[in-house]
């Protein structure tokens, strides 16, 4: 059961009733005549505010929560569900060919942040973009959320839906250190990797994110935060349900704005965590002799981060091209974090190259080992 969005919304929806029950009966047992006439005013004022207040949560909270659950139950998630470990997975294969192309999310998002590249991708090869556990469709499970145990899962996953080998593993932010989990543990089952702005082994631990990260309130208060207004539901009354999104269908676009009123932050908490077991898991991991491997990163020039961040992450994308002897790396010129929504335009051109390259139908780049920018 969904605590977050079922749990706790019938909780604040029965103590708000609680509240305003409570206010009314001690409201209506005041007595008309007191001594105090402004003592009465004030406590009918503020029993007043209380059941305002009471009444906004609650309501707020459950039209939140129904509306997520209505949406759920009229709209099945896209691709099928399969039993690994025990607990059920969600993946969504489109396309034929080889090899296939896995698609993994970064931190908070699941497989429909790709539903704008999913389907050019499938005009080239077969494609399948999964949830990590506690994310999207797939069932949660109990720390540690680490690199290990989510690309055992991820082989499981492959195994249960008969996706055999080769395949192109390509994910986003914090999957670029599964990624480097995988291709540690099953290598001879891969033919490329594909990071997006990938995040690295022990990242976390560099002088200028540490710096970065110290001082003001502590993590455990903006996620407990973060948390709240998610459930109470005020992305829904900013209209964050209904944005779109460049290069999605309609549809598709619905289902990734419904997703954004639907944060999984147990799973995101977890794998935060376990970030530093995740990193000394993989901070060994590679080189991988001449797997190709393409680098997608976000341009250092475009806003929203400090200077000093920028250059650390650079540098850090940069040093990921020492994973193999044919790696090359691409900036996306304009693009944030989120390349796949900001340069749509940029993998839908280079990664079925890609793909091409490696069956040998377009020849090999001459170009391993460098840094462009597009």
């Amino acid at each position: 059961m969904d605590v977050d969005y079922v749990v706790i919304p019938g909780l604040i929806l029965l103590a708000g009733i609680v509240v305003v029950w409570l206010s009314l009966r001690t409201l209506l047992s005041m007595p008309v005549e007191t001594g105090r006439r402004s003592w009465r005013v004030v406590k009918r004022v503020v029993l007043s505010i209380v059941m305002v207040i009471a009444v906004a949560l609650a309501g707020c909270t459950t039209y939140n929560a129904a509306a997520l659950l209505w949406f759920r139950m009229h709209n099945p998630p896209p691709g099928e569900m399969y039993q690994v470990n025990g607990r059920t997975m969600h993946m969504y294969c489109t396309g034929t060919g080889s090899p296939t192309v896995v698609l993994d999310a970064g931190l908070g998002n699941d497989a429909l942040i790709w539903s704008g590249f999913q389907p050019e991708l499938a005009r080239t090869t077969r494609v399948c973009a999964y949830d990590r556990a506690g994310f999207g469709w797939s069932e949660a499970r109990p720390a540690p959320r680490d690199a290990d145990h989510i690309a055992e899962e991820l082989h499981g996953l492959l195994q249960a839906a008969h996706v055999e080998g080769p395949i192109v593993l390509m994910g986003h932010s914090i999957s670029g250190i599964y990624m480097r989990d995988y291709a540690m543990r099953y290598q001879d089952e891969l033919a490329g990797l594909v990071f997006v702005d990938g995040s690295t082994p022990m990242q976390q631990e560099n002088p200028v994110f540490k710096a970065a990260s110290s001082g003001g309130p502590p993590p455990w208060l903006g996620a407990l935060l973060e948390r709240t207004v998610s459930i109470v539901g005020i992305p829904r009354l900013q209209g964050q349900c209904s944005q779109s999104f460049p290069g999605f269908d309609a549809h598709a676009a619905k289902l990734q704005a419904e997703d954004l009123c639907h944060p999984q932050l147990t799973a995101v908490t977890q794998e935060i965590d376990s970030m530093g077991r995740s990193g000394q898991e993989t901070i060994h991991a590679g080189p991988f002799g001449a797997l190709p491997i393409l680098i997608f990163s976000q341009d250092p020039a475009k806003g929203g981060m400090p200077p000093p961040i920028k250059n650390a992450w650079n540098q850090m994308q940069e040093d990921s091209k020492k994973l193999s002897s044919r790696s090359r790396r691409i900036i996306a010129k304009g693009s944030s974090h989120y390349i796949q929504l900001d340069r749509l335009d940029l993998l839908k051109t280079e990664v079925p190259r890609f793909i091409e390259q490696i069956r040998g139908t377009l020849p090999e780049t001459a170009s391993y080992g460098s840094t462009i920018t597009e």
